[in-house]
């Protein structure tokens, strides 16, 4: 004992123990918290040794100070900030099945005022592991176990010890490059550079890579575009005559189901079904449904979805594009497309703040008019969860809102309460019995999403006795998983799967995502037709009598007869009629069947591999191009004839109610909203909800004059 005290009161011996200490934590996370997919002996080695290199770089640093107090404050820093990039990784892999990116770290900011607690639902009961070193290390500097050493580090000490580490570095590179050749320069899988090269490589390699793109972006001219606008031709679907313009002049309603899965719809659970409202709309003669439809989002999940249906652009490979590049950014988004073309008034509706994903300021690029963020809403105790306001009670409070906007409008309602933790309190519960399994988040994902059904069914009776509905076109869409890959398994009992038999391809499966539109005369029905996100806009659009072809949108109307029924995932998977190919850990296609779940032997049929192939080129294509246009910003060189460029200054989220209001009291007896055309009476009476927080008190539902005095003390 006398030997290590002696050694841990020595600099570099208190610096190892940081190491070893850190090192201990950052395995046990690779091979608790992480799925890094080690498949032999010498991946393990790899993934146990990798971290120790980069840790003793960053640690030798403070041996180059001279002052010995000093040397020991610039360690412990380096220390506290590497293990706290280790458990935010932790952290944000439980919820994301990602790493911690530059992007992601860099726009922090932009999101960090709508996760209130979140976080906290993310830590398991094992975590003190990770914070266990901190008391131990306090314990041992308490008691003077450990001494400061007062003597001077001779340089070349501070030197040959940050050599080691590059030393040790460049082995870990070597093998690591032996079992993977082309680690960093041909990357299918985030996760490959945290387990051959560890968290601080990742994040050094994610940074370099945004500086690289940058870089890019500034020197981007406009015969960029050429590519562009040469697919965008080859590729064009035209409008089918059955549809186009069967929505012209109609409002246009979309409604954002936050975190809902496809296999909700006509699923029961103990007998009752999980969205019984939602089930009959998906199955109503004046409905649209699609029963292949799929999310293609990233990193940005949320963000991504809404980047997709407002711009038919992907979202980025790592990171929200509207974190990252949306305040910034040109445009063609269907708020000012619809504006231009049609005359349409746009606004979104959401209970959370509205810098969350940095909508605020990617709204006003958009061309949104209005925005009614978490400010324009009553806000209680009880109101909201972890991600906004209730839903009942947001779409409830929203009709004050609804009723001023002059027609026709297009408007987005964005639904919270069925997100990650898809925590409810009991009294918001109708009784509705979840399954029992195991993991809580998979029994409670059902009841959220039976809670927003309920809402949902609130706010149609609404839409049709206020009048609204009869002169709407209403989409509905899942957004992205609420289940993330590794709850899965938990979740195929309730689906009437054996957990032991699930595959990738089940959870490929798993990003089938609602999509409906439902408009009062329509021919609906179900179809089968395969597409995803991406295709959403130029639908909507081309229902609404819009031409796409001179706009920049790389999906393709699903109801025309010249869709390509090639859906792209941010990965670079796919999924066409009869395969879903899916790349195994070594970048090779995994081609399944879709009727069975199959695997094929592309060996065995050259035709099918020739065709995977040419599948996986155009995939790569259109996910590449519009990571040009997004990174380049190349939207900046090319304008529609007609369109004329949003600029952001001309756009602004305080004072809407008094805007309305402006804008009705100009109009006069011109005013197409329904409020004037009700005889400027409210229709807000007619909404019902039983959201037991209201509790009988209508008034922020009802009363005009209380939402003036609160808008106004708001923007003072």
């Amino acid at each position: 004992m006398n030997k290590l005290k002696h050694l841990l009161s020595k600099r570099l011996g208190f610096m190892s123990f940081l190491i070893a200490l850190l090192w201990v934590k950052t395995v046990i996370a690779y091979y608790v918290d992480f799925s890094l997919g080690a498949s032999d002996p010498l991946q393990h080695l790899i993934l146990i040794i990798n971290p120790i290199a980069t840790t003793l770089i960053l640690l030798s640093i403070a041996l180059y100070i001279n002052r010995p107090k000093l040397s020991y404050i610039i360690m412990g820093i380096i220390y506290v900030l590497e293990s706290a990039l280790l458990y935010g990784n932790i952290l944000y892999y439980r919820e994301f099945s990602d790493f911690l990116s530059f992007n992601t770290i860099a726009g922090a900011s932009k999101v960090s005022k709508g996760l209130g607690n979140s976080a906290a639902n993310l830590i398991q009961t094992h975590d003190f592991i990770y914070g266990l070193d901190f008391i131990i290390i306090a314990i041992l500097l308490l008691t003077h176990y450990i001494k400061l050493d007062q003597r001077p580090m001779k340089k070349l000490t501070a030197i040959a010890t940050t050599f080691l580490g590059i030393f040790l570095f460049s082995f870990n590179l070597m093998i690591a490059e032996g079992n993977r050749p082309q680690l960093l320069g041909r990357t299918f899988d985030r996760a490959y550079i945290v387990k051959y090269l560890g968290l601080n490589t990742f994040l050094a390699y994610d940074s370099i890579k945004t500086v690289q793109n940058n870089q890019v972006r500034s020197e981007a001219v406009g015969t960029d575009m050429d590519d562009v606008l040469a697919y965008l031709n080859q590729n064009y679907a035209k409008p089918n005559p059955k549809y186009f313009g069967k929505a012209k002049g109609k409002n246009i309603i979309i409604i954002h189901l936050e975190s809902f899965q496809q296999f909700l719809i006509n699923d029961k659970v103990n007998g009752q079904e999980v969205t019984p409202f939602l089930n009959s709309l998906y199955n109503d003669k004046n409905t649209m449904s699609f029963d292949n439809f799929y999310h293609e989002v990233g990193q940005g999940k949320t963000s991504d979805a809404e980047n997709m249906l407002e711009t038919g652009l992907f979202g980025l490979p790592e990171g929200s594009f509207f974190s990252k590049l949306g305040s910034d950014n040109t445009f063609q988004a269907a708020p000012a497309i619809l504006g231009q073309k049609e005359g349409y008034t746009s606004a979104v509706f959401h209970g959370n703040v509205g810098s969350f994903w940095n909508r605020d300021n990617v709204y006003k690029n958009m061309g949104y008019d209005y925005f009614f963020d978490s400010k324009y809403f009553n806000k209680t105790s009880d109101s909201s969860l972890e991600y906004g306001m209730k839903d009942k009670l947001m779409l409830s409070e929203s009709a004050k809102y609804l009723e001023q906007l002059q027609q026709p409008f297009y408007a987005k309602f964005i639904t919270v309460t069925n997100h990650y933790p898809f925590q409810l309190p009991d009294e918001d519960n109708d009784g509705f019995v979840p399954p029992n399994t195991d993991n809580s988040a998979v029994n409670n994902y059902f009841l959220t999403a039976h809670y927003l059904d309920n809402a949902l069914k609130e706010f149609f009776n609404y839409l049709k006795s206020s009048g609204i509905y009869d002169n709407s076109m209403i989409v509905l869409y899942g957004d992205h998983y609420g289940l993330s890959d590794s709850q899965n398994t938990d979740l195929a009992p309730v689906l009437g799967v054996n957990d032991n038999d699930w595959t990738d391809f089940n959870d490929s499966q798993m990003q089938k995502v609602p999509f409906m539109i439902h408009m009062k005369g329509l021919k609906g029905g179900i179809n089968h037709e395969y597409g995803g996100e991406i295709d959403v806009l130029p639908t909507i659009l081309h229902l609404a009598g819009i031409n796409t072809k001179q706009y920049v949108q790389l999906g393709t109307d699903l109801l025309s007869k010249q869709h390509k029924q090639l859906v792209a995932f941010r990965n670079k998977n796919f999924i066409t009629p009869n395969y879903t190919v899916l790349k195994d850990s070594d970048g090779n296609p995994e081609v399944y069947k879709n009727k069975t779940g199959e695997l094929v032997d592309l060996d065995k049929n050259p035709t099918l591999k020739k065709k995977v192939a040419k599948w996986q080129n155009k995939v790569d294509k259109e996910l590449n191009l519009s990571d040009t246009i997004n990174n380049k910003n190349l939207l900046r060189f090319y304008t529609p004839t007609g369109f004329t460029p949003i600029d952001p200054k001309d756009y602004g989220y305080q004072n809407e109610i008094q805007k309305l209001v402006r804008e009705r009291n100009s109009l006069g007896l011109k005013s197409t909203s329904v409020y004037s055309q009700n005889n400027n009476k409210t229709t807000t009476n007619l909404y019902n909800t039983d959201a037991p927080e209201l509790n009988g008190d209508r008034t922020y539902i009802d009363s005009w004059s209380s939402i003036l005095k609160d808008d106004n003390d708001n923007t003072k």
